[in-house]
C-alpha cells in the first residue's frame, strides 16, 4: 500500500512540474478590485443618441489570469483568446465597401451636404464599423430610419444597430440606398448574398432594396441547397408581396461616355463586321473586346458603346442571316455552297461578337426578347441543312450560358419564349456544333441550358423535360446531355411535392382534431 502512495506522489508530482496540475501549497487568490463601469464620452448638445452604448468589460474579461494556472489551463485559455481575433477577411471586405461607398466620396450631393448621421454597426463579436451617412437618404429610402430620424430637424444623430449577424451585408445595404440601378448593382452576385441583403432590407424596411432582391431571386437560376435557402427565407420574413409569390413559382406545381466615344466605336464595330480579311477580323474582335472589358473592370466608361449603337447592329447582323438563310432555301446547283456557308457562319459569329459585348456590359436582356420573336428565322433555319445552319445555334447556346451564370436577368416569359422558338434548333444542330467548333464547351452550353430550363415554372419545365428525354434516346450524343436538370424537375415535381402535400395533410388533420 505504502509503495502504491509512493508512485502516486511521483505521478502527480511529475505532472505538477510538467504544468498540468497546479500545486495547491503554491497558489494563491489575489482578491479583486471592484472596476468602474466604461461609459461613452458625453455627447454634444446638437447630437442625439437614439441608442444606448455597448456594455462595458466584465471584471473578468480584464482581470490577468491566477499565478495557479496550470499549463493546461493557459493553453485552453490561448486558445479561447485566438477564438476572439476578428475576422480579417471581414474587416478587407467591409474596407473594400466602404472605399467605394458614395457617401465616402467629398463630391456627393455637389459637396455641400455632408453626413449627419453617425451610424454603426456593431457585431455580435464586438466588431463595430461606424458611417457617417446622411439623414435625408436614409429617411427617403427606408421607413425605419425615417421613423427614427422624424424628430429633431438640423440636429446630429448617432444611431446604433447593436448584434448583427452580418456587419459587411449591413453596410451594404446602406451603400445600396445611394445607388440609382440596384439590379445592375446585383447582377453576378451570389443567391446567398442576395437573400442577406432581402433580410436586411425587410428589416430596414427598406421598400426599393427588397423589390430589387426579390427580382434578382425570381430570374436567376438556384442550386438546389439555394432553393432551400430562398424558400426558408421567404417563409420566414412574411413579405405579403406578389413579387415574392413570383420567385417561388419554378418550384410550385400551381400552373401558372460622351457622343463622340459612341461614334467612333460604332464606326470601329461596323468595321469589324464588315471586314474582308478572316485574320485581321478575328485579331480586332479580340483586341476591341479586350479594351472594352478593361474599360467596365475600372469601372470608368469612358470609352462605352451606347446600347442604341448595339442594337442597331444587332438589327443589322439579323437582317443579313434572314437573306443568308431565304438564299440557302432557295439555293440551286450553280452556287458555291462553301461561300454560302461561311457566309452564313460568318453573320453568326459577328451576332455572337456583339451579343457577347451587350452581355458584358450588363444590356444583353432586351436582345434576348429580340432573339426569342425570331420566328420568321427560326422557320427558314429548319429548311436548310444542318452543318450550313448549326453557327446559328451557338447564340441560343451564348444566352442560356449568360442566363445560366446570372448575367443575364430576363422575365420568365422571355426566358420560356427564347426555349419556345430555339429550343429545337439547339437539339438539332448540337452534334454539329460540338465537332465542328473548337470553340464550343459542351459541358458549358449543357450547363447554361440545364439552368435556364430550371428558372422557369414547374409545368413548364415538365414539359421540355419530357420532349428532352425522347430525344436523348434518339440521338445520344447528338443532343445535350441535361440528365441532372432532369433529376431536379423530378424531385422538384414528385418527391419534395409529396412530401409537401402529406405535410400539409398532417397540419390539417392536428388542427381539425377535437379539443
Amino acid at each position: 500500500m505504502a509503495a502504491e502512495n509512493a508512485l502516486k506522489s511521483k505521478e502527480v508530482s511529475a505532472m505538477i512540474k510538467q504544468g498540468f496540475i497546479s500545486d495547491q501549497s503554491l497558489s494563491f487568490s489575489p482578491s479583486r478590485s471592484n472596476l468602474s463601469k466604461l461609459h461613452s464620452p458625453n455627447s454634444s448638445p446638437t447630437s442625439k443618441t437614439l441608442s444606448s452604448p455597448p456594455p462595458p468589460f466584465s471584471a473578468a474579461q480584464l482581470t490577468r489570469p491566477s499565478q495557479s494556472q496550470t499549463l493546461y489551463e493557459m493553453m485552453s485559455d490561448e486558445h479561447h483568446r485566438d477564438s476572439k481575433v476578428p475576422d480579417r477577411s471581414l474587416h478587407q471586405k467591409v474596407h473594400r465597401l466602404l472605399e467605394t461607398a458614395p457617401f465616402r466620396n467629398p463630391n456627393w450631393g455637389g459637396g455641400l451636404v455632408s453626413g449627419d448621421v453617425r451610424l454603426t454597426v456593431v457585431a455580435k463579436d464586438g466588431f463595430r464599423v461606424s458611417m457617417d451617412v446622411h439623414k435625408s437618404v436614409l429617411a427617403s429610402k427606408s421607413r425605419f430610419f425615417a421613423e427614427k430620424l422624424r424628430k429633431d430637424r438640423g440636429v446630429s444623430h448617432c444611431v446604433e444597430i447593436s448584434d448583427c449577424d452580418d456587419v459587411e451585408v449591413y453596410v451594404e445595404s446602406v451603400v445600396l440606398m445611394y445607388c440609382d440601378d440596384l439590379k445592375k448593382r446585383l447582377m453576378g452576385e451570389e443567391v446567398s448574398r442576395v437573400l442577406g441583403l432581402l433580410k436586411v432590407s425587410a428589416a430596414l424596411m427598406f421598400d426599393e432594396g427588397i423589390a430589387s432582391c426579390l427580382e434578382y431571386l425570381e430570374a436567376a437560376p438556384w442550386s438546389e441547397e439555394e432553393e432551400e435557402k430562398v424558400k426558408s427565407q421567404l417563409s420566414e420574413l412574411h413579405l405579403h408581396d406578389s413579387a415574392s409569390d413570383q420567385v417561388l413559382l419554378r418550384v410550385s406545381s400551381e400552373p401558372s461616355t460622351s457622343a463622340r466615344a459612341d461614334e467612333i466605336l460604332s464606326r470601329l464595330l461596323t468595321g469589324v463586321l464588315q471586314a474582308k480579311d478572316d485574320r485581321a477580323r478575328r485579331e480586332m474582335k479580340t483586341l476591341i473586346s479586350r479594351l472594352l472589358r478593361e474599360d467596365s473592370a475600372n469601372d470608368s466608361n469612358r470609352l462605352d458603346v451606347s446600347k442604341e449603337t448595339l442594337y442597331h447592329l444587332c438589327h443589322r447582323c439579323l437582317s443579313s442571316l434572314v437573306l443568308c438563310l431565304s438564299e440557302a432555301t432557295g439555293m440551286d446547283e450553280k452556287r458555291d455552297r462553301g461561300l454560302l456557308m461561311a457566309e452564313i457562319a460568318r453573320e453568326a459569329d459577328n451576332m455572337q461578337w456583339i451579343v457577347d459585348i451587350m452581355v458584358d456590359k450588363k444590356m444583353g436582356e432586351d436582345f434576348v426578347k429580340l432573339w426569342a420573336d425570331q420566328k420568321e428565322l427560326a422557320v427558314l433555319h429548319s429548311k436548310i441543312p444542318t452543318m450550313y445552319r448549326h453557327e446559328i445555334s451557338k447564340i441560343t447556346a451564348q444566352l442560356c450560358i449568360a442566363i445560366g451564370t446570372r448575367h443575364l436577368l430576363v422575365p420568365k416569359d422571355t426566358r420560356f419564349s427564347l426555349l419556345s422558338t430555339w429550343l429545337d434548333a439547339l437539339y438539332e444542330d448540337f452534334g454539329w456544333m460540338r465537332r465542328a467548333s473548337r470553340s464550343v464547351d459542351k459541358k458549358l452550353v449543357e450547363e447554361g441550358l440545364s439552368q435556364t430550363i430550371l428558372t422557369l415554372p414547374l409545368h413548364q419545365q415538365q414539359a421540355i423535360m419530357l420532349n428532352w428525354f425522347d430525344r436523348f434516346l434518339n440521338k445520344g450524343d447528338d443532343c445535350p446531355n441535361i440528365q441532372k436538370a432532369f433529376e431536379v424537375w423530378w424531385r422538384r415535381a414528385f418527391v419534395k411535392h409529396v412530401a409537401e402535400q402529406e405535410n400539409h395533410r398532417l397540419q390539417i388533420t392536428v388542427c381539425d382534431y377535437p379539443s
